[in-house]
């Protein structure tokens, strides 16, 4: 099993509010379709635009892969929501992690655990780094009140 995981990013809403907002995977995809084109770089706007979410699951374009959709399987209020793959190659699971910071901010990482061949790992470990790093990036984008 590889763990990659992203920085700690500083939200400014309390973990509870933080975890409502993105426990709700609906909601989620309402904020991804409804964020400000400026916050998002052009190469990223086309795939954006291809995610299908439902109220347990999230489908991405993963290039030549295909889509890959993660399934909400566990939700801890208000620290931990996490997603496993479906259908993927390799298990895998995406796992959002909130840190309350008293009564008015939060910090968040998100971790993706996938059980890869050793000999791939050198060849993964650059783009998932990018991922975490991306998606925990975009957390900061997110009107949590």
């Amino acid at each position: 099993m590889a763990t990659y995981r992203s920085e700690d990013v500083t939200l400014g809403a309390p973990a509870e509010t933080v975890f409502l907002k993105l426990d709700n995977l609906q909601g989620l995809g309402e904020m991804i379709r409804n964020a400000p084109a400026e916050q998002i770089p052009a190469d990223k706007r086309d795939m954006l635009e291809k995610i299908e979410v439902t109220a347990d699951t999230i489908s991405f374009p993963a290039g030549p892969m295909g889509a890959i959709t993660l399934r909400k399987t566990q939700s801890v209020s208000p620290s931990l929501i996490r997603l496993e793959g479906e259908g993927t190659p390799v298990p895998m699971s995406l796992s959002l992690h909130i840190v309350p910071m008293g009564d008015v901010a939060s910090t968040a990482y998100v971790e993706i655990d996938l059980q890869i061949p050793a000999m791939l790992k050198p060849m993964v470990s650059g783009p998932l780094n990018k991922m975490t790093s991306e998606f925990a990036n975009m957390l900061r984008a997110v009107p949590f009140n």
